[in-house]
């Protein structure tokens, strides 16, 4: 399968110019043809797997859009359209940065869990039911199944968004490198786990060698420094499962940018990081499959995908330290 890609833009409501605008790149699967083409306009889309569910992606804090762009075309490549976007903005005061949209306000202890913490998600929402009577997707995509993952901070946004409460269109969420600890400068106790919709499937990942992660222990009044307590006590407390679609997995010797595909080395962020003990593309390959069939098992419906998630994350695998589902 080809997967192409094409740019929007959307305005963020509520934000101050230049900083409300973000752009997405919007990836999806297509159909080449024999002859020759010379623009996206002369691909048809592949229509064997449409309606296709929407993935929504969040990057992490300062990490471009393009650095998950491996991931979005495999998901693209398995029958999904999947949406990367950028959005510079002062997501904390004083501080111009990528940010995935979260909105700090919003998850203080008296507002947590009332309102979502999510400030692109509507916009970005509104854009899919813009690609879905407009353009080359029109009628194409499947508007009560999107799908929300992401990274570090992006991925907490995808994980506490996952509420039909406020978006009934979401089907699922994942994360890699997140967790939910409190800061103890929106004003949480030390070792806070803030709860999580728990209503939807969710795949919760992590990396023994997370060093960002457990160089930010202070932040949540923590001094152990552990690489995975957070991303742990996160799946444990978080939730209450009870329908055995919620899983966490940790991959052994896997660090917080493990899941990117170049990593900045201008930014200050990847110093605080611990070194993989293996290749980048030996944990996206394993992440990939395991985001892929996830979401095949519990957004598609597909049985066979089901076993086969069972069988890769329950097999020998050396990168897998160790996973659980409730």
């Amino acid at each position: 399968m080809t997967v192409r890609a094409f740019f929007q833009a959307a305005k963020v409501e509520g934000f101050q110019s230049p900083y409300d605008t973000i752009h997405l790149k919007i990836l999806y699967p297509a159909k080449m043809l024999r002859r020759k083409v010379q623009t996206n306009r002369d691909l048809a889309v592949d229509l064997e797997k449409a309606p296709f569910p929407v993935v929504i992606f969040f990057n992490g804090i300062n990490c471009d859009a393009q650095q998950y762009q491996w991931l979005a075309v495999k998901l693209a490549e398995r029958g999904l359209v999947v949406i990367l976007f950028n959005w510079i903005a002062e997501a904390i005061p004083g501080i111009i940065s990528l940010t995935p949209g979260v909105d700090f306000e919003k998850g203080k202890p008296t507002i947590y869990r009332t309102v979502p913490t999510a400030s692109a998600l509507p916009a970005l929402l509104a854009k899919v039911e813009q690609l879905q009577s407009e353009g080359i997707l029109a009628g194409m995509l499947d508007l009560q199944r999107i799908i929300l993952g992401g990274h570090s901070a992006g991925g907490r946004v995808a994980l506490e968004n996952a509420d039909p409460h406020f978006f009934p269109q979401v089907a699922a969420s994942f994360g890699y490198g997140s967790h939910t600890m409190g800061t103890l400068l929106l004003g949480y106790e030390a070792g806070t786990i803030l709860p999580l919709p728990d209503s939807l499937p969710l795949l919760l990942m992590g990396g023994t060698c997370d060093g960002v992660i457990a160089n930010n222990s202070d932040r949540y009044g923590i001094t152990s420094g552990n690489a995975t307590t957070p991303v742990i006590r996160t799946f444990q407390e978080a939730i209450t499962g009870g329908r055995n679609d919620s899983y966490l997995v940790l991959l052994d010797g896997a660090n917080h940018f493990s899941i990117v595909d170049q990593l900045d080395s201008t930014l200050d962020i990847p110093l605080l990081d611990f070194l993989a003990t293996q290749p980048q593309e030996s944990f996206r390959l394993l992440m990939g499959e395991i985001i892929s069939l996830f979401i095949e098992t519990y957004v598609r419906q597909q049985p066979e995908a089901s076993q086969l998630l069972e069988q890769l994350l329950s097999a020998a695998n050396p990168l897998i330290k160790s996973f659980e589902r409730k």
